[in-house]
């Protein structure tokens, strides 16, 4: 069975005390993973380890970088690659986020070096995906979704793409207050779901655990987690408060 997976994205906030504080906090709180439940938070790069200290003992806790470089190793200074996120101890990356694709430019070829690469250090890509408001508004969201998918994602084999990580989320609906209904999600996870389930067949696709970014707080993820394709969130602000992001992490499906 898929993974029901609550994910943090502290994105550049916090500094070490208060992320500090934030983590022991959360970890203080009386959470029971279950073991088709995970929780991922992508801390900033110099917070991996001491974050990585801090949930060693706890179970379905993980600690994820929120980017790495395509190459391995070179002159490429101020950039982090996958070989080093590894030796850390981390399992998980998140690759392709909207900030990464519109702030610095990341081609669908450079996301699908960034996911070979992580790959072959046996980090797990949370792959993200989604619409601007504009393609929403011309209702051409699924097109554009595809497209994304397909060119950065196709070239895997079904073997490398079990029990994968999505990350579907609307970029009008980032930090912006607005949020995709639980029916609109649910709409957009069918659909990618059917969409590796064309390539890759339906064992793949069903493997595949869809998460859904886009202002998710406690008041709303138990009606949007509980979408059958809705895998659980991808969770920026609300994630800066422990007790916000409690709530989230108890709405994920069991």
């Amino acid at each position: 069975m898929r993974k029901q997976i609550a994910a943090a994205n502290w994105k550049m906030n916090l500094t070490l005390n208060e992320a500090n504080e934030l983590l022991d906090n959360l970890l203080s709180k009386n959470i029971t993973i279950s073991d088709d439940q995970q929780v991922v938070m992508a801390v900033p790069f110099p917070y991996l380890l001491p974050a990585n200290k801090k949930i060693e003992n706890k179970k379905g806790f993980f600690i994820a970088a929120q980017n790495c470089y395509s190459k391995k190793s070179g002159a490429f200074t101020g950039e982090v690659s996958a070989p080093i996120i590894a030796s850390c101890g981390i399992e998980y990356v998140l690759i392709g986020h909207s900030e990464r694709r519109e702030y610095f430019a990341e081609s669908a070829e450079v996301l699908a070096a960034k996911v070979d690469i992580a790959l072959v250090n046996n980090l797990k890509p949370i792959f993200c995906c989604g619409e601007a408001l504009d393609i929403r508004e011309a209702e051409t969201q699924n097109e554009f979704v595809e497209k994304q998918l397909q060119e950065s994602l196709f070239h895997l084999s079904g073997e490398q793409l079990e029990n994968f990580v999505v990350a579907y989320e609307p970029i009008w609906a980032i930090g912006t207050g607005k949020t995709a209904s639980a029916e609109q999600a649910q709409e957009m996870h069918e659909h990618i779901r059917k969409v590796f389930a064309a390539k890759y067949g339906n064992d793949v696709a069903a493997s595949i655990s869809i998460l859904y970014g886009g202002s998710v707080k406690g008041n709303n993820a138990a009606e949007i987690f509980s979408k059958p394709d809705v895998d659980g969130g991808l969770v920026g602000g609300a994630s800066l408060n422990a007790d916000e992001f409690e709530i989230i992490i108890n709405s994920l499906k069991s």
